[in-house]
């Protein structure tokens, strides 16, 4: 097993950030360029994400399969003025795949943290090297969202 954790800080309401992260289109918008999901099961991804298990097709780049994932979404109860969203997922190669989105708020605005613990056999090592990579790729996203107004079409 291992752990990756990356944190920024969004210069933004750390209940508007919250509000995003319930949202199945911020998936697409922080993974593009890298990864993009396309539901299985059901066959929609639902507008605001609700608790449960969402299959999905992974593609590289937008075009290469790369195999499946289940997203499973728990919901978190808050602590003091922690938000937090689970997704303790797995996929086709990967046994666990327990990502912890976590806002606080900060100085700035939101301090916004991604754990991720990995379980892949032999692969996790590089399954882990993959996500520190990917994470950061995402929370560069985010960062861009956040600056052009959470427009997601920029």
């Amino acid at each position: 097993m291992k752990t990756i954790e990356i944190s920024t800080v969004l210069n933004a309401d750390p209940r508007i950030v919250c509000e995003h992260l319930e949202r199945s289109e911020l998936l697409r918008y922080v993974t593009k360029g890298v990864l993009k999901f396309k539901p299985i099961d059901p066959p929609e991804f639902p507008e605001v994400w609700q608790a449960g298990s969402y299959k999905a097709s992974i593609y590289w780049k937008g075009f290469l399969p790369v195999g499946w994932q289940v997203i499973r979404i728990e919901t978190q109860p808050m602590r003091g003025e922690t938000w937090s969203l689970r997704d303790n997922g797995y996929g086709w190669l990967i046994k666990t795949w327990d990502h912890i989105i976590e806002t606080t708020p900060h100085e700035e605005g939101c301090l916004y943290t991604d754990r991720i613990r990995i379980e892949a056999d032999m692969l996790t090592p590089f399954v882990a090297l993959f996500a520190g990579r990917f994470y950061r790729h995402r929370q560069k996203r985010w960062q861009r969202l956040v600056k052009n107004g959470f427009d997601y079409d920029l």
